[in-house]
């Protein structure tokens, strides 16, 4: 299959995802009633913004034209990925960059995520025979020429170990942070709470922590953060919020909250499901440095950085872990 089939492939498939039709509403309703944290909105949400993002016709020729990736590849290997499944379709970007690369490839699906993707490849499988040699699924990935593998700190080590001998990229546990000036606008406040809440603020691109200078007035931001007030009524969430608020109060620290997300002093970078981290500041380049040098971040919103509201709308350049996937394919 050479690269204009492929691209002409994706593009009717982003198409396929925003023609909405009946089909995908019913993979979309089964990967809900799968997983409980894939709300049928933020199913809706992850697969529009592939579509508009990823799988737009401009965009892809583009991304493909910037890596000169040859119309036919000579030597195609054989790419196992291990996806992980915090969020709708979090593998796809992998998936794209095989494909768009004219490798094949070997997908072991997340149990958490195994509806949505495998059913967007049955639509390329319908359009075009040859996807069947280009893409498999399995439940065990073995005797692949290269690995791309997403998982927690602990697997990774597994990974590392598997996978050693072979080329490969191992992501491990990373998230997002922002830094705020306390002269945020409503609209700004607003866009940082979808930064995050989306996803329940499972994805590594969501927003665990915030640094604000001393004295800030929280009351806004909270008041803002209420556009998730409807998270209170989610079972699965609901009983995240209940657990840290108790071990709070147990433990007379203190806190803030909404009502539906707790706001704790924290120097974790990472924070639980509910609950946002902040820590305070009086130098705000001596926060950047700290994060500059901190290989758990994955993306940093605020002034100078991400503008609030797109932390979890990446583009095709915007990599995981900051490793250019595409290139280490070509290279293979």
């Amino acid at each position: 299959m050479n690269l204009q089939n492929r691209l002409d492939l994706l593009e009717k498939l982003g198409q396929y995802i925003l023609e909405g039709n009946e089909q995908w509403e019913t993979a979309v309703e089964r990967a809900s009633r799968q997983n409980g944290w894939f709300t049928t909105e933020f199913i809706d949400l992850a697969a529009n913004r592939i579509a508009t993002h990823f799988l737009a016709k401009d965009k892809l020729s583009a991304w493909a034209s910037h890596y000169r990736i040859p119309s036919e590849n000579p030597a195609p290997k054989n790419t196992g990925i291990i996806m992980a499944g915090n969020i709708p379709l979090v593998g796809f970007h992998d998936f794209l960059c095989v494909f768009i690369s004219g490798h094949r490839q070997t997908i072991k699906l997340s149990s958490r995520d195994e509806i949505l993707l495998k059913h967007l490849v049955e639509r390329l499988y319908e359009w075009d025979a040859q996807t069947k040699e280009l893409i498999l699924f399995e439940t065990m990935l073995k005797g692949c020429d290269a690995y791309i593998a997403t998982g927690s700190n602990n697997s990774a080590r597994y990974f590392d170990y598997y996978f050693k001998k072979y080329p490969h990229i191992i992501r491990r546990n990373r998230t997002s942070v922002a830094i705020l000036t306390g002269n945020e606008s409503a609209e700004e406040l607003i866009k940082l709470a979808d930064d995050v809440h989306e996803y329940f603020g499972m994805g590594c691109r969501n927003i665990t922590k915030i640094y604000v200078p001393k004295d800030y007035d929280f009351l806004p931001l909270l008041n803002a953060f209420r556009k998730y007030h409807h998270f209170a009524d989610h079972n699965k969430y609901r009983n995240n919020y209940d657990y840290q608020l108790a071990v709070l109060i147990l433990n007379k620290q203190y806190y803030m909250t909404n009502e539906s997300i707790i706001l704790h002093e924290n120097p974790s970078v990472f924070s639980p499901i509910s609950q946002l981290n902040y820590e305070f500041y009086t130098d705000i380049a001596s926060v950047e440095e700290s994060l500059r040098n901190n290989g758990d971040i994955q993306a940093i919103a605020g002034i100078g950085h991400l503008p609030f509201g797109e932390a979890q709308q990446p583009s095709l350049t915007d990599y995981a872990d900051g490793v250019d996937t595409l290139q280490f394919l070509l290279e293979l």
